[in-house]
């Protein structure tokens, strides 16, 4: 099946968020779209899914004018979309979530499934799905529970299918697996439009690919092309997409975390557990798949987590029990990972937000008087030197670009001495260009002598960030390994997979970022002697 998006344009009153935009997707193609978080990508598959109505243009199928009123006549026109956030019911069967929205009833009113079990069988059997039509979603890994929801397309004859930056909450091996089912899937005839930021990935698999920045399609690629060409078209500037960083010096270790356990109000431990160190001038990562105890584990350092038990030494001083502004004061920086809620006061103007944690201190504060002088030069200066893309510090923060965002919070956070720096998910829906100001900022930090804790999900920048690199799984720490293990073996360490295991079965070493044997050779044995492994394969 044809499909041809011509001239769609899609306004939320003054927002422009696709314009004039034509693709065009031939049979049996994986096309790519391309381009930055907030670049329009997903606001036009909604647009083409049903979700929502043109401003503007037209949709083609087979080259004849379609008209989606919602979903419903997007899929009975072939189109199945598979969203960034799976549409899934955890308690239901996967049988039972596949029929969902197309029951059918046998006599006396019950729902008959027979029919749904016998298709999603066979398409599992076909594409090597391996799922049980009879498993609750709520016990299938991250991995199958996305195959369902590309089963339910096909049981509904997609014969084009939208995939929104499905990597997302999959580990690499996960990934891998997908873009094998995405390379079976074309085989079989079927097209399908790749929504994603993530140029590895998109070089894999892509037969053609789509460039939108800003709204617009700024042109299109081959997935023959560099990584810094594909780069530098998302951005409209060229590029730097390697991070020059000095092996890291590491002196005393002066932040220690010991047997720390968070308690949710359910009475899950969200972190289990989990004891680490990190030394004065090192970067320790910490990697796992979103939900795995990152953000309770971030917060119970900052003292936001109530049921807190076991210790957090900094510089031999218990933050344990202490308030936010406590643990701030005692020289910690934090980059919360999402901005927009925890990070800023969108209402406020930038150099009000670039004190949120210091107002009432000197010199921006003398008695009960703030004095907006010294707020304003203080703006001034964060904001040149950090390259905060705005006319004037007293523009509104909410104004901003999620970039630009981004840099006044760790402008903030930055601009005092720390102890040390944590910063959670510390590029996420920034672009290319101000991903490699923000890493040039966070290694400088560590070349001071701070101990810097990153917290992200994004493999790529862990690997480019870390001096050692902790793996999380379901609240445990799996393993602490040297900066330089292979992406295969931390994939399998967030799986679950012991450090031990995940190395026998990996391959060790990745030869694109060398590990520095002279310390973290060290880290990782004592890593070991610290880890909480837990078992259990994903699918």
């Amino acid at each position: 099946m044809k499909l041809e998006l011509r001239g769609i344009t899609k306004r939320f009153g003054s927002l422009l968020a696709n314009d004039h935009i034509d693709v065009v997707v031939e049979p049996g193609q994986i096309h790519c779209l391309l381009g930055e978080n907030g670049a329009g990508k997903s606001t036009l598959m909604n647009v083409l899914y049903g979700l929502y109505e043109p401003t503007e243009g037209e949709i083609l199928v087979d080259d004849k004018p379609v008209s989606f009123r919602g979903p419903g006549d997007a899929m009975a026109a072939g189109i199945g979309m598979v969203h960034q956030h799976f549409m899934l019911v955890p308690v239901f069967t996967v049988a039972e979530n596949v029929a969902l929205g197309a029951e059918s009833t046998k006599a006396g009113g019950f729902l008959n499934l027979d029919d749904t079990r016998r298709k999603i069988q066979e398409i599992s059997d076909r594409y090597g799905f391996d799922v049980d039509p009879d498993a609750l979603v709520e016990d299938l890994p991250v991995g199958v529970q996305q195959r369902v929801e590309i089963i339910k397309a096909l049981v509904r004859d997609a014969k084009v299918l939208i995939l929104d930056e499905p990597t997302a909450v999959l580990t690499p091996q996960e990934t891998d697996e997908l873009l094998d089912i995405m390379r079976q899937l074309k085989s079989h005839g079927t097209s399908i439009v790749f929504i994603s930021h993530k140029l590895r990935e998109v070089k894999a698999v892509s037969d053609t690919i789509t460039v939108i920045r800003r709204g617009k399609v700024v042109g299109t690629a081959n997935p023959g092309d560099s990584t810094t060409a594909l780069a530098s078209m998302m951005v409209g500037r060229a590029v730097n997409l390697t991070l020059d960083k000095a092996p890291a010096k590491p002196l005393e270790k002066t932040f220690k975390v010991k047997d720390l356990t968070v308690i949710a109000p359910n009475g899950q431990h969200t972190v289990d557990g989990i004891s680490f160190d990190i030394a004065r001038g090192e970067i320790l990562a910490i990697a796992g798949v979103q939900g795995n105890g990152q953000t309770e584990l971030t917060e119970a350092i900052l003292g936001l987590q109530d049921r807190v038990h076991g210790s957090i030494l900094l510089d031999n001083v218990e933050l344990v029990g202490r308030s936010v502004k406590d643990v701030l004061n005692a020289g910690v920086g934090f980059v919360p990972e999402d901005r927009s809620v925890d990070g800023l006061i969108g209402t406020f103007s930038i150099a009000e937000n670039l004190v949120l944690d210091r107002y009432d201190q000197p010199p921006f504060a003398k008695g009960i008087s703030m004095s907006p002088a010294k707020v304003l030069e203080n703006a001034k200066s964060r904001i040149d030197e950090f390259d905060v893309r705005t006319p004037s510090g007293l523009l509104a923060a909410g104004t901003l670009s999620g970039g630009n965002q981004q840099k006044v919070v760790m402008a903030r956070e930055l601009s005092r001495p720390l102890r040390l720096f944590i910063a959670s998910q510390p590029t996420r829906g920034v672009d290319v260009g101000s991903i490699e100001f923000l890493h040039k900022r966070i290694v400088a930090e560590r070349d001071q002598g701070t101990p810097v804790m990153i917290i992200s999900t994004e493999l790529d920048e862990v690997m480019e960030l870390a001096d050692r690199i902790a793996v999380i799984y379901k609240g445990k720490l799996v393993g602490i390994v040297p900066a330089g293990t292979g992406r295969d073996v931390l994939g399998l360490m967030m799986a679950g997979i012991p450090q031990e295991d995940a190395a026998a079965t990996g391959h060790g070493v990745d030869t694109a970022h060398p590990a520095q044997p002279a310390h973290t050779d060290a880290a990782a044995a004592e890593g070991r002697a610290t880890s909480s492994p837990e078992g259990g394969h994903r699918a």
